[in-house]
């Protein structure tokens, strides 16, 4: 037999060896979008209402979808929505109608703005003009289709005014000037509001423990205030008095932490007592909350009927897929 020849280093290496396997590029694909799907159930109604959202194109777009249906599955009102930064649609399909609102800008100082309503025919158009201070603004708006003078309001720091033509009679057309100033005096804010030839004077006063709301309208001097008083971190009441109908209410709150929170009040004008607790965050959403979920329970005791009383509740319960 002869002797075989032992193998080179070179060939050790290939023996038993394969050329590594070549991964075929991939095939150019879509991301998929994450689904957001919030659901509510309103005891009071007996409706549930679901809202469907996903972004598109790497968040350049929202696509959404909202429907209601009843304890018997029954669909109703359903809407559908897409959204960009500088156009939006709503499309209602149960009226068949389109909602259309888009804006652009043209430096960094202009901005045009325009709403149109598809099946009625009528919309918003508005130019807002910044001025070098950009706390100083003029906006021109008129409604389309155009019936008079465009409204022009000017805002500044300390509020805005308005300027804009009304019909008076039929055929008789005046302008109509609409504001609102706010100024600190002494330790509180001081507003005054001009509406429809009507002037509303309000004082907030605000401290860590209290707060003290007077206001008085002119000239019907109807007057009312709101006082509000902070016990501990963790309980507040408030009270609103009306001194031209005499009506009043009150209201007594109690949190713990920000995920629990107690509440009862009274209201002499419909004559109602009430209570509700909420589990999760009353003023946040519903993506903030614990398993992303809120719950409201509440009583109302009516004063002159107490067999009456109402037991309701309310579930706002999101999922992200």
């Amino acid at each position: 037999m002869g002797e075989s020849s032992a193998p080179t280093p070179n060939s050790l290496e290939l023996v038993g060896t394969s050329p590594p396997p070549q991964n075929p590029s991939p095939a150019f694909s879509f991301p998929r979008p994450a689904l957001r799907v919030t659901s509510e159930f309103d005891s009071d109604s007996s409706i549930f209402l679901h809202k469907i959202s996903c972004k598109l194109f790497d968040s350049l777009a929202k696509l959404k979808l909202s429907f209601q249906n009843n304890k018997n599955g029954e669909i109703s009102d359903p809407q559908v929505g897409l959204i960009t930064k500088y156009l939006s649609l709503h499309y209602d399909v149960e009226e068949q109608s389109a909602f259309v609102k888009g804006s652009f800008d043209v430096g960094n100082r202009l901005q045009f703005k325009a709403a149109q309503d598809l099946k009625a025919q009528q919309g918003e158009v508005a130019m807002i003009a910044s001025l070098a201070d950009p706390s100083y603004k003029l906006e021109l708006s008129s409604p389309v289709p155009s019936i008079g003078l465009p409204k022009a309001t000017f805002k500044f720091p300390y509020g805005e005014v308005s300027l804009e033509e009304k019909e008076e009679e039929e055929v008789k057309k005046a302008l109509s000037i609409n504001g609102i100033l706010k100024g600190q005096i002494l330790k509180g804010v001081c507003t005054a509001q001009y509406k429809d030839e009507d002037l509303n004077l309000r004082y907030s006063y605000k401290d860590e423990q209290m707060s003290f709301i007077p206001s008085i309208s002119l000239p019907s001097n109807v007057l009312s205030f709101a006082f509000k008083r902070r016990f501990s971190p963790s309980d507040k009441l408030s009270y609103w008095y009306n001194f031209d109908s005499n009506y009043w209410s009150a209201v007594y709150k109690h949190t713990v932490g920000k995920d629990l929170k107690f509440k009862a009040g009274y209201d002499s004008e419909v004559r109602l007592g009430w209570a509700s607790l909420w589990v999760g965050d009353e003023e946040g959403r519903a993506k903030t909350q614990p398993m992303k979920m809120k719950v409201q329970f509440m009583l109302q005791v009516p004063q002159d009927d107490i067999k009456s009383s109402a037991f309701m509740f309310r579930v706002k319960k999101r999922w992200d897929l």
